[in-house]
């Protein structure tokens, strides 16, 4: 039997690390904006060394554009790179937070 579906609706979870400029800049308030939008579920941190932990579950086209955006991050950031990590999904998200 051939399925059709591309696995753009497949369901995913990836663990974005992000550096540069990415704390004190509004970038986790970005990330929780762009990622509700999506309908996406998941956290962000700052990390002690500077930079900005990503988890994010739902649909892997959604997971994919938020990366996207994150590659940019709101007018202050300095994005200077991403670390991303796929698995599957635990569903232990209820919405996307920020942690603090």
């Amino acid at each position: 039997m051939h399925n059709e579906n591309t696995g753009a609706e497949t369901l995913a979870s990836a663990t974005v690390i992000v550096s540069g400029k990415v704390q004190g800049v509004y970038y986790r308030k970005f990330t929780q904006e762009n990622a509700i939008r999506l309908g996406l579920v998941g956290s962000a941190r700052n990390l002690p060394d500077g930079r900005v932990e990503i988890v994010t579950e739902g649909p892997r086209n959604a997971i994919e554009e938020l990366i996207g955006l994150l590659q940019q991050g709101p007018a202050f950031a300095n994005v200077e790179g991403l670390d991303v990590s796929w698995s599957s999904p635990s569903g232990k998200f209820p919405d996307f937070r920020i942690k603090r």
